[in-house]
């Protein structure tokens, strides 16, 4: 018994095939090519769908509409899917007439603007549906859902899924691609296809095993670096597509601040700044080995300057495995923060010179290896804050004025701001969840003694919700960061946090 899916059971990584099939997969889950020309469209669709076979060209296409609708159930893709390769499959066929491909994307563009369309449902399809012929092709095929914050696959267990797959091989595998690619589509395309390659692999041949569970624990451990790659791949680029190179880059350093926050910014900015290259040039690349060579290189390079500085860096740089030494540097949780000097304050002039932006930074690395207890998502707002600040005064006639007046709403901001997270997330980290939650009870009791019952049993589920997310230091970035200000109000939105 085995999967109809041959891409992902015989051919290498590396073939001719797999740089097609990456290929392909842009080009259906974008509408870029559509500029080129339609018989471009036609003839490249055509080309691949006779050099892949139906099975993998559908399975691709399972991929790429996953990802670019992350939200759809797996009928809606199911039925999309269908669509692509019916179309495909007869207008690709010797003899097909020339306009057999243009008319039937006519016709699945038209499906999709009706009022019982069996496609994912998108807010923009009704504005791209007043539009008409390549106009209204352009503007659904650019559609496309927002990444799922949080992954929402979860393994079954070996018996759950042997039990799946002998049920009906190409109905798990389909489904599998689906959700795997839904939750990680943020992930590297050739990530994700070895991934999900390398797991359908091990169903279908431990699940056939005489000796399943030895089967599974084998196959798993072979496919440990490309799983936590794959995870961690889409974290980085997730947050990278959020953030951007800037602010990816202040993220990545005030996460090395918080786990050595004896290293100095001289020695941490450059490598924060190496890895947002790392996922600017491999997040988007179909290049096969791009996040594994270059994440390699930013390794080393961390490993070189930090060993010497800490012991658990060392450890962690022990290995061969550069890979592994990445995973281990990225599970590193914070350190206990260091009793250092109050972080010296930039000055007006600091911050609206050339180097101003570099000022900022440094003033919030300093706060962030005191306060190695406050995560990403805290450490966002106020990166925010420093941005808008900037952005707000030194355009002025008079910047010193504009920024004197923030520093007039100082007072107690960032202090405030910054206990309140350190209490929270250091409480949520510290108690197991029940005792989290009781504490939080006991203190929004105190804070708000005239609430009832009902009031307090709900705020406290909304504080422990946000906590379980986003105390993290692989919170979603837009979940969390726009959850900041609801949880610990409007603190620091004025910019005096920035100026200290």
């Amino acid at each position: 018994m085995d999967f109809p899916v041959p891409l992902f059971r015989r051919r290498r990584e590396n073939s001719p095939t797999m740089k097609a099939a990456l290929t392909l997969l842009l080009l259906l889950a974008t509408a870029h090519a559509e500029h080129r020309g339609r018989p471009y469209v036609r003839d490249k669709v055509c080309q691949e769908f006779k050099a892949l076979g139906k099975e993998d060209f559908r399975t691709l296409t399972i991929i790429a509409n996953s990802r670019k609708f992350s939200n759809a159930t797996f009928e809606e893709i199911s039925h999309l899917v269908g669509e692509i390769v019916s179309l495909a499959e007869t207008c690709c066929a010797e003899g097909a007439d020339p306009s057999c491909y243009d008319a039937g994307s006519s016709a699945l563009s038209a499906k999709s603007c009706s009022k019982d369309s069996p496609f994912p449902g998108h807010p923009g399809t009704a504005r791209c549906c007043t539009q008409e012929g390549l106009e209204q092709k352009l503007c659904l095929a650019a559609l496309q859902h927002p990444p799922q914050q949080l992954p929402r696959y979860l393994q079954p267990s070996n018996e759950e899924l042997c039990q799946a797959f002998k049920k009906d091989p190409k109905d798990f595998a389909d489904r599998f691609l689906h959700e795997y690619a839904s939750s990680y589509g943020q992930a590297p395309l050739p990530v994700l296809l070895g991934s999900s390659r390398t797991f359908l692999s091990m169903v279908s041949t431990c699940c056939i095993s005489p000796a399943p569970t030895a089967c599974f624990l084998k196959e798993k451990l072979e496919r440990k670096t490309l799983s936590l790659l794959t995870l961690m791949s889409n974290r980085v680029c997730s947050r990278f597509t959020a953030y951007g190179k800037d602010k990816v880059t202040f993220s990545y350093l005030t996460s090395l601040a918080q786990k050595m926050p004896s290293a100095s910014f001289e020695d941490l900015f450059p490598l924060a700044e190496d890895a947002a290259e790392v996922f600017s040039e491999c997040c988007d690349s179909v290049a096969e080995d791009c996040m594994q060579k270059k994440l390699s290189e930013h390794t080393a390079k961390a490993c070189s300057t930090l060993s010497a500085q800490g012991e658990r860096f060392a450890d962690c740089c022990q290995g061969k495995n550069l890979m592994q030494n990445y995973f281990c540097i990225s599970a590193l949780p914070p350190a206990p923060a260091p009793k250092l000097p109050e972080a010296q304050k930039p000055l007006n002039e600091q911050l609206c010179g050339e180097e101003g932006a570099r000022h900022a930074e440094r003033y919030l690395f300093e706060l962030a290896r005191r306060h190695t207890d406050v995560p990403d998502a805290f450490f966002s707002k106020l990166y925010d804050t420093s941005v808008k600040v900037r952005g707000e005064c030194c355009s002025t006639k008079d910047t010193s004025a504009c920024l004197d007046g923030k520093r007039q709403r100082m007072g107690e901001e960032l202090p405030r701001f910054l206990a309140k997270a350190s209490q929270l997330c250091g409480q949520y980290n510290e108690f197991t969840f029940l005792d989290f939650k009781k504490r939080l009870r006991e203190s929004l009791t105190q804070m708000m003694p005239e609430a009832s019952p009902e009031l307090l049993g709900q705020l406290v589920e909304q504080r422990a919700d946000f906590a379980s997310t986003c105390c993290s230091p692989n919170s979603p970035p837009l979940y969390c960061t726009s959850k900041v200000s609801s949880e610990l109000g409007e603190t620091c939105d004025g910019g005096s946090c920035l100026l200290g």
